[in-house]
């Protein structure tokens, strides 16, 4: 399969189009002009893009939850809650793991059973099997935008029905919702099908509908050094501006240290920024996202909250455009609505009092320096493999473990590459692997690493990564062995 970072030919498009809506029957109720025409029709109010560069210009900090349910009446009715009573500023729509994997038959038996049992037997909203109507009617239920947020190597029958259905920001990439996600599924299948997801929002644009697409920032959710992360955005952003994307929200999942969060954030909106111009994609508004700490939560409800304020701290301070939100219930599983709408109000008030601050800690300048430093290592690695042409560069990189996404399940990822945290909860490279780093770099890191293993007077070893991992639902941030 030969993948080059070209924009799709409208031929080849529209007849790989015609294949992808054939993959369920609701595919045949998609008519592109007919939701051209609804999405014209739409409110300012329910325009994802819309709303991002108005929070970006005005230096505002927007809260989004995860959510979602199979059956429509159920589904509306968690999202309203969350709309009315958890103050969400934004909506999402989490898709079901059947559908993520194209399974859609079981995805529609997990309806009939979610009927029967009268509560969600599925662990979200199965889009594609209820269709262009079904995803209209929550569209249309609903004050503020709504996002689609999933997890599907192959996604391109979902997007096509949730932009017909009404959806106005779509989550994913052709990385991000691979490598993290994935065990058997070649890059080079999943950057063509995301580059198909990217034509067709850049159709979506071309006809005056504003589409917002995110690349998954989190990857794995634990431990993800942030130049990981953000090689990760910033080739997704460049994959998808190639096929007329205009709008892109990239991602970065809570580290812990505040510093190196508030760094990570502008540093990453910054490199985007610098790429996608020095690219010949200067048309392009570049938002962020801030995902709450994604590993694992203590168990008791009160302890939740305090992890929760300090990712609402990180993404007040750091001024990120939006911020993922999570519930005192992470710890026990699928929240409450009430839970998920508490951690909702928990973040807005620690938001609204943090949101005219800035943070000028010292170290901050020289964090966000080693970020860059690292990210273009990668990044710059990646245009050079693949001579020029970031597609077939990422597929090789990946290949090499240039990029190299810590504890991702693919075995098409390399999985040398070993983080951990320094003494001050930072997120260091116990081991480089095959990472492109310069030897400065590699002895920064290093350095950062050994002064917390004589502070803790042990050896650096993967004993760190383990107690690291574990650290939070303990109520610390780093591993320490007492």
């Amino acid at each position: 399969m030969e993948v080059q970072n070209k924009r799709i030919p409208d031929d080849e498009f529209y007849k790989l189009r015609e294949e992808v809506l054939g993959q369920w029957p609701t595919g045949k109720d998609v008519n592109l002009q007919e939701a051209f025409d609804y999405h014209k029709k739409m409110p300012e109010s329910k325009d994802f893009s819309r709303k991002l560069k108005t929070a970006k210009e005005k230096g505002q900090t927007l809260i989004q939850p995860r959510a979602g349910v199979a059956l429509i009446k159920e589904h509306i009715e968690l999202l309203t809650y969350l709309q009315d009573k958890g103050e969400a500023d934004l909506l999402p729509t989490t898709i079901d793991s059947y559908t993520r994997q194209n399974r859609y038959e079981e995805a529609e038996n997990g309806i009939l059973e979610s009927i029967k049992s009268q509560r969600s037997m599925l662990n979200g909203f199965p889009a594609v099997n209820h269709g262009v109507s079904g995803c209209r009617q929550v569209i249309e239920s609903l004050d503020i935008p709504v996002q689609v947020r999933h997890g599907t190597p192959d996604a391109r029958l979902l997007t096509e029905i949730a932009y017909a259905g009404g959806f106005t920001s779509y989550e994913g990439g052709g990385i991000s919702y691979n490598l993290p996600y994935a065990k058997n599924v070649p890059m080079e299948r999943t950057i063509r099908d995301w580059q198909y997801v990217d034509r067709l929002t850049g159709v979506y644009e071309e006809a005056g509908c504003a589409i917002n697409r995110e690349p998954y920032g989190p990857l794995t959710g634990t431990l993800v050094p942030p130049c990981i992360s953000h090689a990760v955005a910033i080739i997704e952003a460049l994959l998808a501006a190639e096929q007329g994307v205009k709008n892109i929200t990239v991602g970065y999942g809570q580290c812990g240290n505040l510093v190196q969060d508030v760094a990570a954030i502008r540093s990453l909106e910054e490199l985007t920024e610098e790429y996608l111009a020095r690219y010949g994609y200067d048309d392009v508004t570049v938002t962020t996202v801030l995902h709450q700490w994604m590993g694992g939560f203590p168990q008791d409800e009160a302890k939740a909250f305090g992890v929760i304020s300090w990712g609402s701290a990180a993404a007040a301070l750091s001024h990120a455009t939006k911020v993922i939100v999570k519930s005192p219930h992470e710890a026990v599983g699928i929240p409450t609505m009430e839970a998920n709408a508490q951690g909702l109000r928990c973040t807005k008030q620690v938001i609204s009092m943090l949101g005219d601050q800035t943070l000028t800690a010292a170290g901050l300048e020289q964090e966000k320096k080693i970020i860059a430093a690292e990210t273009r290592c990668i990044v710059d690695k990646c245009f050079e493999l693949g001579e020029g042409d970031i597609a077939v560069g990422t597929i090789r990189a990946v290949q090499a473990g240039v990029v190299d996404i810590p504890f991702a399940p693919s075995r098409f990822n390399a999985g040398k590459m070993l983080p951990a945290r320094d003494d001050e909860g930072a997120i260091r490279i116990l081991n480089v692997g095959n990472l492109p780093f310069t030897q400065d770099l590699i002895d920064f890191n290093r350095e950062q690493i050994e002064k917390r293993a004589a502070h803790e007077k042990r050896k650096a070893s993967f004993q760190m990564v383990i107690d690291d991992v574990y650290a939070i639902s303990k109520g610390r941030l780093v591993g320490r062995p007492y």
